[in-house]
């Protein structure tokens, strides 16, 4: 068995690992995946170019960052690259207070992020500038991933922040208002990938397509709706003190057939290049970045085909 350090954000999105280590698929591949989450972006891509870890499933944002020197550290690891798409093809929903019912309401006001340089901040500055606010109009600050913010905004300490399933719709349930979701101001947009450094991956290529293809087969079974009962099991067994119907919340969207997870893994270059864009505009320092493709090695997804 060969062992594969993971690193990834807690969150309902890791379903598909949860379902290939519960029901052996990562066996199968001869592999053994260690599982770590992550409190926040600089942790997970600082340990990644360090060699603490093998792959990650990280925004695509963050690869690139790091990768160019744009991170939120000064850490770069310049042969950083995305492997495969690994999350729902829904773009985050911006979260609000339930007094805060426009973009109007947030002058002023403090907006919770991952960094400051990465990850969805980006996507956020872009909501913003869309909605009619300045960079001078409301305050940012950096706390950590998505679980971090969600427990913030259940607090009541910020105004608002980006959240994707389940978070948004369990804050939902709890009376905060979902203000806006970000396609209209981005429309496709890259979101999460498996990622690593490209020497590793090419010296454990097996590895890498074994990892890929197992987890694309927990993704099928997903969407088989004859496993409902038993994915339910898997999630709850993973997400201690979950809500009864947080399962059935997240598959609604993780797996819904237009929206969810891509079945085929394949990264969509037109929304990686709006990553690529955004991260031109805003990215410090400075720095006109064109080929998308330069972050994107589908090799080791064509072999687990």
């Amino acid at each position: 068995m060969q062992r594969i350090r993971l690193i990834v954000f807690p969150g309902g999105f890791n379903w598909p690992v949860w379902v290939a280590r519960s029901r052996g698929l990562f066996a199968r591949e001869g592999l053994e995946v260690e599982l770590t989450h992550t409190p926040g972006s600089v942790f997970q891509l600082s340990g990644l170019i360090e060699q603490r870890f093998d792959l990650a499933i990280t925004l695509c944002d963050n690869v690139i960052a790091y990768r160019e020197g744009q991170g939120e550290v000064p850490l770069v690891g310049p042969d950083l690259c995305a492997f495969m798409a690994s999350d729902a093809r829904v773009l985050p929903t911006l979260v609000t207070q339930p007094h805060i019912r426009s973009y109007a309401d947030l002058h002023g006001q403090t907006l919770s992020v991952d960094a400051m340089t990465t990850g969805y901040a980006f996507v956020l500055l872009a909501m913003l500038e869309h909605g009619g606010l300045a960079p001078t109009d409301y305050r940012l600050e950096s706390i950590g991933g998505a679980q971090q913010r969600y427990l913030a905004m259940l607090e009541g300490r910020h105004a608002g922040c980006l959240l994707n399933a389940p978070f948004e719709r369990l804050l939902e349930a709890r009376g905060l208002n979902l203000l806006d979701n970000a396609a209209a101001a981005v429309g496709r947009y890259q979101g999460q990938v498996l990622a690593g450094r490209n020497a590793w991956a090419r010296a454990n290529a097996s590895a890498v397509s074994g990892f890929i293809r197992a987890f694309l087969d927990a993704v099928a079974w997903l969407y088989d709706v004859r496993n409902r009962d038993e994915a339910a099991a898997i999630f709850r067994s993973n997400v201690p003190g979950a809500a009864a119907d947080a399962p059935a919340t997240a598959r609604g969207v993780l797996f819904h057939e237009e929206f969810g997870f891509p079945r085929d893994g394949a990264v969509d270059l037109a929304a990686l290049g709006k990553v690529v864009e955004l991260r031109s505009r805003y990215g410090l320092p400075a720095r006109k970045l064109d080929d998308a493709r330069d972050y994107y090695d589908a090799t080791y997804l064509n072999a687990a085909r």
